[in-house]
């Protein structure tokens, strides 16, 4: 995919892989054009086959499962330090009333730890993600897109005859 200057430097190009052709014009107004008839000989594969091609791919499930590994331990130990802290506030204030430096207690330390572990979960998560899945992931969408481009070339030819 180019990047383009100009006038129309805002489109969204027909060949960008991120481009929905069945949202765009949606609820205009537009009258749906009327289903053409199928040409002779064995149906092409649609979009919907290529992506639970794609589904099925070993490629896509070790993305899934990297995606998994990560997500599901993090968000049971964060779960578990948010309950923790709540548990902890309601069932034994004096613990987190006791101070810890000056005016500062347990509660507040607490409290500004929860704070500190979302952004390192946030943090950790995007590395993991930029350092294990995304370039598969993007491998897999330009795949996709490979194949959908065929496809509509496959169409247009058969129509050109």
């Amino acid at each position: 995919m180019d990047k383009h200057d100009g006038r129309d430097a805002g489109t969204i190009r027909l060949d960008d892989p991120w481009y929905d052709a069945l949202a765009v014009g949606w609820g205009e107004g537009e009258e749906p054009s009327p289903p053409r008839p199928a040409a002779a000989g064995p149906p092409a594969p649609g979009a919907s086959d290529i992506y639970l091609e794609v589904q099925r791919s070993a490629a896509f499930q070790e993305v899934r499962s990297r995606y998994r590994r990560f997500v599901v331990p993090a968000t049971a130990g964060f779960l578990l330090w948010y309950v923790a802290y709540v548990v902890a506030a309601t069932a034994a204030p004096g613990l987190m009333a006791r101070p810890v430096l000056g005016a500062v207690n347990v509660a507040m330390l607490a409290g500004l730890g929860q704070f500190l572990s979302t952004f390192l979960l946030t943090w950790a998560y995007a590395r993991h993600a930029r350092l294990r899945r995304d370039r598969a992931a993007l491998d897999l969408r330009w795949t996709v897109f490979e194949q959908e481009r065929g496809q509509d070339r496959n169409r247009a030819r058969r129509a050109g005859r």
